[in-house]
């Protein structure tokens, strides 16, 4: 019986149906080795040699694959078609054969199949291969540029920047995208644009909406309505004519489907329609490509199989009837220059199977299952069929013309089943027009725009009412008395923030990153908190931002797009068997690590002054009075400028410290910051102190009177998560000064129960117990029922001990119960008080009662005990252990 491996439990189980019971299916859960994250695991030195390790947790699995292949002497690897899967193939390769479990006799055959279904698994066995060492030095070229990118940049950072993490050789080209992003928004400045609309009435008494396009007989562009007085005038010389319908011209228009997905296009819309990030949603598709039901998830490819084009088309019959299959199959080329990106698009396996026909019972998986056959169903359907009309109107004198634009569909096509969602509003009319014919009179509608107008004009308070006024006015808004012609005000806006969607949308543009890098990379760049997202859209925070000016100004080469792509087609190149993966490598150390040595003579203080030049223009604008923007505010002579945190981040400080203490957030002073610098904003007086509102290195707080000799730090406390400085007045402030408050006496020893806010949190206390409260408001009103409630929880989820993983019995010479459990640092056993690691190669489960007493008179030798301290210790230790929580592993 071969022995068959993959990596995940669940693949094994679907492939297992299929071949049934003449193969052995094993998982080797993903990677088995990897390069210690320590230095001198990839060596220029010597040839670029990698020092591989193999993980704690991969150890018994590697052991059941090589159990196995004693009984079965063939091993076939099916790990996934593309480099990852090829070099896990590889590493298991490489640790059995050193581990000796594979003979030199043993037939080694690899295996690929897009799809795990019966007919694809059954095809690939019949066509066995070996290992493609072109992908697998691909993955050796990647896997060693990115350590030596992140074990050579990251300590530079940590030693010049506190509070830096980690850099990468994509992870901060992606942040250096969000920050410049976020650097146009900052540096945008809006300009203000008018446009005129007019209601207009058929003979018939029809209504449709015109937009005025000539003005004094010249077409208008985007700013030549630059004001109000710009669009009364334009108002006036609309309702001043009579209007006629000069054309009407109807064009027949089509709209073709989206391509089928691959991996960007597919995290892009999961962004767009649910909210998904991009590795919820590669986790999603994971899981029903290993069930067997889409094809493989991580590809640049978007062509389909033939037997997958007319499966569609077949359902499409049957589903919506004939008009809905065009004459010829719609057929996609691959636009990756990567072959071994590039396989077949993300489908469903079986066409016929609807989302409702599936069933699934994971809501996320339905959802992208859902998404995943429409988007396939529909590629493969007849085009929508539009009309596209576009009326002209003019005034006879050719000074004023307007348009009226609409569109009808004639028939749905694709669109009834999906269309592709879009990162910003369209733009497209796709309003209905009433019969309009040319030669026609053109007639204001009165009072047809009077909605339009109040809602311009932020409501009807803000209007303006005068019966003898020729116009209508508000600040946003013109009109004419009976509101048939609507000026309205508008502003260019900023760029808007990337969401996880267009980023990695930016990210295939630029060629950087691959598919099966894309959702690691975003999630990366999340965890380190360089970035944070709200509302889906990503904000850099003070630490990316000021690491992305740092590797700009000492590392721009390697920050660079352009290089950056080409690195990635230089690597492609290696998967091709075009390029020697080590020149690429020898030629990338060779300027980067001068970089780096270049760096070493680096003052933190040198570093700051020149992120402090190049942020200046956004950090210290220009003052409204033509101050000088780096006065300190509050001393009046000292100049402020970066200083870092030893937690990390940033802020801007007063050069005069510590006999001025003035701080704020990173960011431009203007707004609610500004109000709050300094002295911050009184909100009243309590027992004499002044309470004031201020803000500081890590945000709003509020402040109880002020630093004397006799008290330099005076009562603070830190807005909770979740209040904005806006909505704190002086009950609120009070409040958080207050705490910790008390709850009561606990009725189990009468020691006080007490509620506050913590660096984790809102919390409840009763000794040294903390358990969480789920919000801020919570701590100010939870009552002594709920929080003994809390605590009890908390104390029990303390109180568990951990299932062993074998029970031996009792020692033989000394008593008290062995067990074999299972710890952080991996398996050991435990006799009361004693713990003693399992070797590395030791299978937990087959550890006998001797092995263990031998283990543990050694770690009790170890620690200096005899035969007779572990017999009181076991006969103490034992009792205790259904109360204790189980001991750390090795301790």
């Amino acid at each position: 019986m071969p022995v068959v491996v993959v990596e995940s439990p669940a693949k094994a189980k679907t492939i297992n149906k299929y071949l049934g019971d003449d193969y052995t299916v094993l998982a080797s859960y993903g990677h088995v080795r990897d390069l210690p994250p320590k230095d001198g695991s990839v060596d220029p030195e010597d040839d670029f040699a990698m020092k591989w390790e193999v993980a704690s947790d991969s150890r018994k699995h590697l052991k059941a694959i090589s159990e196995a292949l004693k009984q079965d002497n063939e091993l076939i690897l099916a790990t996934d078609p593309d480099r990852e899967g090829e070099a896990i193939s590889w590493h298991l390769l490489e640790a059995l054969g050193k581990s000796r479990a594979l003979k030199k006799d043993t037939p080694v055959h690899r295996v690929v199949f897009n799809a795990i279904t019966k007919n694809a698994v059954t095809e690939a066995m019949e066509h066995p291969r070996e290992v493609d060492m072109e992908l697998v030095r691909a993955y050796l070229a990647r896997r060693a540029l990115d350590y030596l990118v992140g074990f050579n940049l990251s300590p530079v950072l940590w030693r010049k920047l506190p509070g830096a993490k980690s850099a990468g050789r994509v992870q901060s080209v992606c942040l250096r995208l969000i920050v410049e992003r976020e650097m146009e928004i900052e540096a945008f400045r809006p300009q203000e644009y008018w446009t005129v609309s007019a209601l207009m009435a058929t003979p018939r008494g029809q209504t449709y909406e015109a937009r005025l396009t000539t003005l004094a007989g010249r077409k208008l562009d985007k700013f030549d309505l630059p004001s109000a007085e710009s669009a009364e005038i334009a108002v006036q010389a609309i309702t001043s004519r009579e209007l006629v319908v000069q054309s009407v011209e109807a064009k027949p228009g089509s709209r073709s489907p989206a391509a089928p997905f691959m991996t960007s296009t597919l995290q892009q819309e999961a962004s767009r329609k649910f909210g998904m990030g991009a590795r919820q949603a590669m986790s999603t598709a994971q899981r029903l490509y290993e069930a067997g039901y889409i094809t493989y998830m991580r590809t640049d490819g978007i062509d389909i199989a033939p037997e997958a084009v007319m499966a569609a088309r077949d359902e499409i019959k049957r589903r919506y009837g004939g008009d809905y299959v065009p004459d010829s199959p719609r057929m996609y080329k691959n636009k990756a220059k990567n072959a071994q990106e590039a396989h077949e698009c993300i489908r469903p396996t079986d066409m016929s199977a609807s989302p409702d026909k599936l069933k699934l019972a994971d809501a996320d998986q339905r959802k992208l299952y859902d998404l995943i056959w429409k988007r396939t169903i529909a590629c493969q359907m007849a085009p929508a069929r539009l009309e596209r009309t576009t009326v002209e109107i003019a005034s006879p004198d050719r000074q004023v013309g307007l348009r009226a634009t609409g569109q009808v569909v004639l028939f749905d096509g694709f669109m009834r089943v999906y269309e592709e969602g879009r990162d910003e509003p369209a733009d497209e009319d796709d309003k209905r027009l009433p019969q309009i014919t040319q030669g026609e009179a053109a007639a204001l509608s009165p009072g047809g725009l009077e909605a339009a107008f109040v809602k311009a004009a932020g409501g009807d308070d803000a209007l303006v009412e005068d019966a003898d006024a020729p116009l209508r006015r508000t600040a946003s808004a013109v009109a004419n008395p009976d509101a048939s012609v609507l000026g309205q005000q508008h502003f260019t806006q900023p760029p808007p923030r990337y969401t996880e969607a267009t980023l990695v949308k930016r990210m295939e543009e630029l060629g950087i990153g691959r598919p099966s890098t894309y959702a690691s990379i975003v999630t990366t760049i999340q965890d380190r908190g360089y970035v944070t997202k709200d509302k889906n859209r990503l904000i850099p925070e003070d630490k990316g931002r000021l690491v992305t000016i740092f590797l700009l100004n000492y590392f721009r080469k390697y920050l660079s797009y352009d290089f950056t792509a080409d690195l990635e087609e230089q690597l492609d190149d290696i998967s091709a068997g075009e390029r020697d993966y080590k020149e690429v490598l020898e030629r990338f150390w060779r300027d980067f690590s001068a970089h780096v040595a270049e760096t070493s003579e680096l003052r933190i203080s040198e570093v700051l002054e020149k992120i402090d030049e190049v942020l200046a223009p956004h950090l210290y604008p220009p003052r409204e009075d033509g101050g000088d923007p780096r006065l300190c505010p509050k001393c009046g002579a000292g100049r402020l400028n970066l200083k870092t945190a030893r937690s990390g981040g940033a802020f801007i400080g007063c050069s005069n410290y510590p006999e001025c203490r003035y701080t704020r957030p990173l960011g431009s002073p203007d707004g609610e910051d500004a109000e709050l610098s300094g002295d911050g904003r009184l909100l009243g007086h309590d027992a004499g102190d002044a309470i004031t509102l201020r803000t500081g290195r890590f945000g709003p707080y509020v402040q109880r009177g002020e630093a004397t000799e006799e008290q330099p730090k005076p009562p603070r406390a830190s807005l909770p998560k979740g209040w904005s400085p806006g909505e704190v007045d002086l009950e609120r402030a009070l409040m958080l000064l207050s705490l910790p408050r008390e709850i009561g006496p606990h009725p189990d020893d009468g020691e006080p129960v007490q509620a506050g806010i913590g660096r984790y949190g809102p919390y409840v206390r009763h000794g040294r117990t903390y358990a969480n409260l789920p919000e801020a408001d919570e701590v100010f009103t939870v009552g002594m029922n709920r929080a003994v409630e809390l605590l009890a929880q908390k104390a029990s989820r303390g109180r568990k001990t951990a299932e062993p993983l074998k029970e031996l019995g009792e020692h033989p010479q000394e008593g008290g119960s062995v067990a074999v459990m299972d710890g952080r640092y991996g398996p050991y056993v435990k006799w009361g008080k004693i713990n003693a690691t399992l070797p590395k190669e030791t299978d937990p489960k087959a550890v006998t009662m001797d092995e263990a007493v031998a283990l543990l008179a050694e770690k009790a030798a170890k620690k200096g005990k005899g035969k007779a301290t572990g017999k009181k210790k076991a006969a103490t230790g034992t009792k205790a252990s259904s109360s204790r929580k189980t001991s750390k592993a090795g301790s």
